[in-house]
Formats: C-alpha cells, sequence, structure tokens
C-alpha cells in the first residue's frame, strides 16, 4: 500500500478516511493540522504535525490528499495545495469502490471521489477537487480546480463549472451551462442559465 498523509483533520477528513481506507491501496501515515488545531487522532491516525513542518513531513512521504472542506471559500485547499506541491509533494486521485468513475473521464491529482458518486463518459474533473458522495457529474461536463460538488448535487451534460466554485448538496445545474470561477452555489439552488464568476446564487436562477 501507498503511504500516504493527510492535510486537514476535521469533520472532511473523517470522511476522506472512510473512502481512503474502503481502496484499500493507501496507508494513513498520519494528519498534518493548522498550528493551533492540533487535538487528538481522528480516527485512530495521529497528528503528525503542523503544516509549518510540510517540508520535512513530505519529504519523508511524499504522497499527500488535502482534506480540509471546503464551502464559503476554496483558499484554504488551494493554497494547502500549493504549499505541498512546492515541497515536492505528489497527489494521488481517490475513487471509493463505491463510486462510479468512467474510463472515458479524466481526474486530476488530489481529486477524491466519495460514496455513491458518479462521473460520466467524457467528463473532466480538475485539480484537488471533492466530488462528494451521491454527487452525479453527467457526460461531458468540465469541472475546474479545486471546486466541491456537494453531496447530491446534479450537474447534467455538457455544463461548464469554473475554478474554485461551490456547488450545493441538492443542488441542479441544466445541461450545457457555464459556472463561471469563484462561484457559489448554495444547496438546493436549481441554475437554468449561465452564472457569472464570483456570484452566489441561491434558489433559482434563471
Amino acid at each position: 500500500m501507498t503511504p500516504l498523509i493527510l492535510v486537514g483533520g476535521g469533520g472532511h477528513c473523517r470522511s476522506c478516511i472512510d473512502v481512503i481506507e474502503s481502496t484499500q491501496s493507501y496507508e494513513i501515515v498520519g494528519i498534518v493540522e493548522q498550528i493551533g488545531t492540533e487535538g487528538s487522532p481522528v480516527l485512530g491516525y495521529p497528528i503528525i504535525g503542523t503544516d509549518v513542518a510540510l517540508d520535512d513531513l513530505v519529504r519523508n512521504c511524499s504522497v499527500a490528499l488535502i482534506t480540509v472542506g471546503q464551502i464559503k471559500t476554496p483558499e484554504l485547499r488551494r493554497s494547502l495545495f500549493q504549499l505541498v506541491q512546492g515541497h515536492g509533494g505528489t497527489f494521488p486521485v481517490v475513487a471509493s469502490p463505491h463510486a462510479y468513475v468512467s474510463g472515458r473521464a479524466k481526474v486530476g491529482a488530489g481529486t477524491i471521489v466519495m460514496h455513491g458518486a458518479t462521473i460520466n463518459v467524457g467528463a473532466r474533473v480538475g485539480l484537488n477537487c471533492i466530488v462528494n458522495s451521491h454527487a452525479l457529474v453527467e457526460h461531458d461536463v468540465n469541472i475546474g480546480s479545486h471546486t466541491h460538488i456537494s453531496t447530491g448535487a446534479r450537474v447534467n451534460g455538457g455544463v461548464s463549472i469554473g475554478e474554485g466554485t461551490f456547488l450545493g448538496s441538492g443542488a441542479v445545474v441544466n445541461q450545457g451551462i457555464t459556472i463561471g470561477n469563484n462561484c457559489i452555489i448554495m444547496s438546493g439552488a436549481v441554475i437554468r442559465s449561465d452564472v457569472p464568476a464570483g456570484t452566489k446564487v441561491t434558489g433559482e436562477w434563471r
């Protein structure tokens, strides 16, 4: 099994651990936390250091996964990804055996595909994304890096979603729509027309 360090030890980390364990492909060495937030082991895995020690940690274990969650902003996940990269670290693609990822889809390094998610033929998912439990990414969708597709979201065919965007639980994006970079699409929203970069959407967007 490949040794793996996790960067971020909150609630999302716990869900990631469950997915990682289910793959039986990785040995979790431990968890890296921010200074001042170091606490108890997470599901039995130790805290092995803080992000200021990432240089040494990555030297000893070069494969990492960012396990900080993303709701309001992608900046922490993005900065940690870049920090690990800067120290020479690499990132796997982690996909639950209970998810479906088409062999004709492309998924970027550092992305986790969680239990029950579907990524269909021709879809492209960028670096360091979260495709959360039971999310649907349909055919020919393009998702930018550092984006979170939340639980139960439905992204229909031919949609393009920009970098750093958050798509909330149960949100639905109609076929062929473009959503710009750094948008926040709240839970349950229905997207029926293009959304400009930096927009926050609640309810229905026409």
